[in-house]
């Protein structure tokens, strides 16, 4: 599996240091726990990838050691895997897959695969540490016929796989014309899967970051 790895290493720095704080309010066993709400299981869709690409890591906009980055607005997404209590999962393989700007998918049987932007990873993963926290860089997800704005997300963790979810832009006007978002009838458990992508603080290059906490109900003996 590949390492971690950002074409920008000053503004990864950047980012990392405005998540720690936020992690660290999840560093006490069972804080808040009783206030989580666990996070929808969502359709894996028809799109993940039927062939998953040589560059499996968590950098989806740079293909191997391809010199043209992919198109789109520049996106750091991440979060923490978290069970029910909320302690955060260690070891849990993290994976991500979504449309390029182009809004093609890494699929055989993408819609508009014709104009698929090569450059684009499509596809990437993520092991968490003590922490439970994953960052990807990616590019904010756009629409496509039929569907609003939306970012994949499955948990494996000891070849088993815990969770398959979505994320979605949060007051985006897609989102109420999308069958999958309204089919999470519970308003908490739609606000969970339903984020903020806002500007990175100090990037001068107008990167975006989108923060998304996955809670799974099970419990640390689980």
């Amino acid at each position: 599996m590949n390492t971690p790895r950002f074409s920008s290493e000053t503004n990864r720095r950047r980012f990392l240091a405005r998540t720690t704080l936020g992690a660290a309010l999840f560093t006490v066993p069972g804080l808040f726990a009783e206030a989580l709400t666990s996070t929808p299981q969502q359709t894996d869709g028809p799109f993940y990838p039927d062939k998953l690409p040589l560059d499996t890591d968590n950098d989806l906009l740079i293909l191997n050691n391809a010199a043209t980055p992919a198109l789109g607005e520049v996106t750091y997404l991440s979060g923490r895997i978290l069970d029910a209590r909320g302690e955060p999962i260690r070891g849990a393989l993290v994976e991500i897959w979504q449309c390029d700007a182009n809004g093609a998918y890494l699929h055989s049987r993408s819609g508009n695969a014709a104009k698929r932007d090569a450059h684009f990873q499509g596809f990437g993963r993520f092991i968490t540490g003590s922490t439970g926290e994953y960052l990807f860089r990616t590019i904010k997800p756009v629409p496509y016929p039929g569907r609003t704005p939306h970012i994949h997300l499955k948990v494996r963790r000891a070849n088993k796989e815990l969770l398959s979810t979505q994320c979605y832009i949060k007051g985006h006007p897609g989102n109420e014309k999308d069958f999958i978002w309204k089919s999470v009838k519970d308003e908490k458990a739609r606000a969970a899967i339903t984020v903020d992508f806002v500007p990175l603080k100090g990037a001068k290059a107008g990167e975006l970051a989108a923060k998304f906490d996955v809670v799974l109900g099970l419990t640390p003996e689980a």
